[in-house]
């Protein structure tokens, strides 16, 4: 083949490849587009009559009212609390599955798919769903919070430490078992020291997300800080409710620090 001719190939298969990735991005703009016209965001006489309604709510929520301050720092005890218990149970029950559900550590593949399709069916389910079933069953609280985020995790924790398992090195599986490991000391001396620093960024960033949910489960009833913002909306309290919603940007930056600092000292 001479050297104009390849060339020219090549600039075939270029241009094909240009078109199907154009229309690619014209297919998911569409797509983008047409769920915007379905859910109302074209129509623009909403959001001129919405105007002001958002303007007469803005001027009641400022300036904020911090007088109850004192009262809202147990809350914010309590959802931190919530966030980190909730992020420590999933990280429990999560590992041990992540493994069942990675082809290259589970023990078959009949396990792995039903393993796979629980983690689906976890996530599938929002957390205010399960914090409304769990108030029903443990009562209002802190607890509910807790399980709630914890279960709901478990489908979306399980599912990136799987995919990081699914993705290491090979050799060192192969080495330790031709070495005559057994299939839990390759996991904890094969498998588990490549993925470490990925499964603690995932662990950290999931107790940041957290700290958020938990501040919306208390609307529910769960407990947390979220239980006095559901408070302050009953009583249409909205400068206590933008005092409040300050209060828990505050913490989701310190939250958010902390996290990223122990994300470094990790690596």
């Amino acid at each position: 083949m001479s050297q104009s001719h390849l060339y020219a190939t090549v600039l075939a298969e270029e241009r094909r490849g240009g078109i199907r990735h154009a229309a690619l991005a014209a297919t998911v703009l569409a797509v983008c587009v047409a769920a915007l016209w379905i859910t109302g965001f074209f129509d623009s006489r909403r959001f001129i009559e919405g105007i002001p309604a958002l303007a007469q709510l803005a001027s009641e929520m400022v300036p904020p009212d911090f007088s109850r301050w004192q009262h809202w720092l147990k809350p914010l005890l309590d959802t931190l609390a919530m966030s980190i218990a909730g992020t420590a149970l999933a990280v429990i029950i999560s590992l041990p599955l992540a493994i069942l559900a990675a082809p290259n550590t589970a023990p078959n593949g009949f396990l792995c798919q039903i393993t796979r399709t629980t983690l689906a069916f976890l996530r599938s389910v929002p957390e205010i769903i399960l914090g409304v079933i769990f108030v029903a069953a443990v009562g209002f609280g802190a607890l509910p919070g807790v399980l709630a985020l914890a279960l709901h995790s478990v489908g979306m924790v399980g599912k990136f430490y799987a995919e990081a398992i699914e993705h290491v090195d090979p050799k060192p599986l192969e080495a330790a078992r031709a070495a005559g490991a057994t299939p839990l000391q390759v996991i904890t001396h094969s498998v588990i020291p490549q993925v470490f620093p990925q499964l603690a960024d995932i662990t950290l960033y999931r107790w940041e997300y957290h700290f958020r949910a938990s501040a919306v489960l208390g609307i529910v009833g769960a407990g947390g800080i979220g239980f006095e913002l559901m408070a302050a909306l009953r009583l249409i309290a909205y400068d206590q409710v933008s005092a409040i919603l300050l209060s828990i940007l505050a913490c989701v930056v310190v939250v958010d620090a902390l996290g990223a600092r122990l994300r470094k000292a990790l690596k």
